[in-house]
């Protein structure tokens, strides 16, 4: 079976992110004493510095661009449904007259 991943919410990452930088202490030290991996700190750490409070916040699932992901489908060209939907209809026709 596979890791259980936590997730945690803005404020947890804030307050790990200021235990860094305004209380002097280093990831492993902010780590131990919040329970979480110290990757995890230096990770929120470095998000924080380049994006501020945006770059807490998950990302996991959310589709990102215009469009909100890329279609499932792409759009079928009228003519060419069209022509699609004409030789399914002589397929049919051949298939009932046999």
């Amino acid at each position: 079976m596979g890791k259980i991943r936590n997730t945690y919410d803005v404020a947890f990452k804030k307050k790990a992110v200021d235990m860094y930088k305004n209380e002097g202490m280093g990831y492993k030290t902010v780590a131990k004493k919040l329970g979480i991996d110290h990757s995890m700190v230096r990770r929120w750490v470095h998000h924080y510095e380049n994006e501020g409070m945006k770059g807490l916040e998950e990302k996991r699932g959310k589709a990102k661009g215009r469009g909100k992901g890329r279609p499932r489908i792409r759009p079928e060209n009228p003519e060419e449904k069209i022509k699609r939907l004409e030789a399914e209809v002589e397929m049919l026709k051949k298939f009932l007259n046999m």
